[in-house]
């Protein structure tokens, strides 16, 4: 039993890019679910699929490398808020990774989203992690 899922998902993917992995399981929740489709939708995964195969369920998610050089596309996802010490932003501050290079994924009010998202409909939330 772990206390912190979401940074083991986290840890999870990062370990399965530098061990160069194609697909990498991971034991689902509707938060991991959500912030695994924000990962596809900006370009960081290949593909996904939830299984719903026992009680929990697993992601099966395929990770994207690039075509030339063979490096992964994800070069750093890291978790920001923590149960330790959580970290909130509002609507007027929250974070841009590496100068709106990378994104940074936000727990609101009205769902998971991405900082330039969560921008544009003026809201604030959990910074959950950073990805870029």
């Amino acid at each position: 039993m772990y206390t912190d899922p979401i940074a083991d998902y986290l840890t999870r993917i990062r370990n399965a890019n530098n061990a160069r992995h194609r697909v990498v399981e991971i034991p689902a929740s509707n938060l991991k679910k959500e912030i695994t489709k924000i990962l596809f939708d900006q370009g960081y995964i290949l593909s996904y699929k939830f299984e719903d195969n026992a009680v929990q369920g697993t992601i099966k998610i395929a990770l994207k490398y690039d075509k030339v050089t063979k490096e992964p596309v994800i070069k750093h996802i890291e978790r920001a808020s923590r149960p330790g010490l959580r970290k909130y932003a509002g609507a007027d501050n929250l974070p841009r990774v590496l100068n709106g290079l990378g994104i940074a994924i936000i727990s609101t009010s009205k769902g998971v989203m991405t900082g330039k998202k969560a921008k544009e409909l003026n809201v604030g939330g959990e910074v959950v992690c950073y990805v870029y």
